[in-house]
């Protein structure tokens, strides 16, 4: 069983509040969105793995067992072409829960006409495959967003 951590702090909303339909949809996967506080943070490893996917607004790490989990800060945000962004760490990384990834600022992205509200995705992953998903509640940077078994 996989746990995935909060790579924001923020308040947990849920894909369905989020501001586009591939995500709201649950089209990339199933998982959570959380809606940031709005102050200059560092996106967080979710997981304990390998960063196979780093872009300026995205990153995938995938752990041992091979489940990728997708942080993607903000709705759109790949128009912004990384400005605002900085990358903390490099593609091929091995992180542990908690290895800063991005630093960003969600408030210069709702200033920027983006939504700061950021999914947090489990790759190739069945909706019944996740449990104790959180909802609804403030949380910190590694804090439990779900299971994944």
């Amino acid at each position: 069983m996989t746990t995935v951590t909060s790579p924001l702090p923020g308040r947990v909303i849920g894909l369905a509040a989020v501001p586009d339909p591939v995500f709201s949809g649950a089209m990339v996967g199933p998982g959570t969105a959380i809606d940031p506080v709005r102050e200059p943070t560092e996106a967080v490893a979710p997981v304990d793995g390998i960063i196979v996917s780093l872009h300026p607004h995205a990153f995938v790490v995938v752990d041992a067992e091979g489940h990728g989990v997708l942080t993607h800060l903000g709705i759109d945000t790949v128009k912004l072409h990384g400005e605002g962004f900085e990358l903390l760490a490099a593609k091929g990384d091995t992180v542990t829960r908690g290895t800063p990834v991005v630093r960003w600022n969600p408030a210069a992205v709702e200033s920027a006409g983006r939504s700061a509200v950021s999914p947090v995705v489990a790759l190739e992953a069945t909706a019944e495959a996740l449990v104790d998903i959180a909802e609804g509640t403030d949380v910190d940077s590694g804090d439990l967003l779900f299971r994944w078994s």
